[in-house]
């Protein structure tokens, strides 16, 4: 039933952003130099790896590290990096992984591949088990804001009472943050 309510979001999306995604496809071409996508090493349910592909908000030169973790990374930021960012319309792209079955709509966020500390938290708590999300139970608590023991914490209420309605409710949260830019870091 998730995946069938996964493939027919994803198709609707599709439809409803597909001029929206051409139209950040070329500005991030025209602005910088550069792949238009940039396909991120992360880490999928069972912790196996998978390419996440998102709008490139960075720089072709950019560490691959959680950009918490950089300094000062607005340096990094393409010209129409950070109102993507804020808009969450490099996302997009990432309706091609849950098409494909890497991710899923609803799920944890899915953690870079050198995230060690989540990775190994998830794990001992059986939240691994999952597939990873475009918007989870975490993002709409916190989101970017969130330390990683909170994230988990989350993910494992996430994964002890997941159902259709509480999916539902994760995406009208979603989208009322992505609205109002609510926890989003650059």
């Amino acid at each position: 039933m998730k995946r069938l309510f996964d493939i027919v979001l994803v198709l609707i999306a599709i439809l409803v952003f597909a001029a929206p995604m051409l139209l950040v496809a070329l500005s991030v071409k025209l602005t910088s130099p550069g792949p238009m996508l940039y396909w991120s090493d992360r880490i999928g349910a069972g912790n196996k790896l998978f390419k996440m592909p998102k709008f490139r908000t960075m720089k072709v030169d950019t560490p691959a590290v959680a950009t918490h973790l950089l300094n000062n990374p607005d340096q990094f930021l393409t010209p129409v990096g950070s109102l993507l960012r804020k808009t969450s319309l490099d996302e997009l792209p990432q309706l091609w992984s849950i098409f494909v079955g890497d991710m899923s709509v609803v799920g944890p966020r899915p953690a870079l591949f050198n995230q060690d500390d989540l990775v190994g938290l998830r794990t001992e708590a059986g939240v691994d088990k999952l597939l990873p999300g475009l918007t989870g139970w975490a993002q709409i608590n916190g989101r970017d804001e969130l330390p990683i023991p909170e994230k988990v914490k989350f993910d494992v209420y996430y994964l002890k009472n997941q159902s259709f309605w509480l999916d539902l409710r994760i995406i009208l949260l979603t989208m009322k943050k992505v609205l109002y830019k609510e926890g989003i870091q650059h």
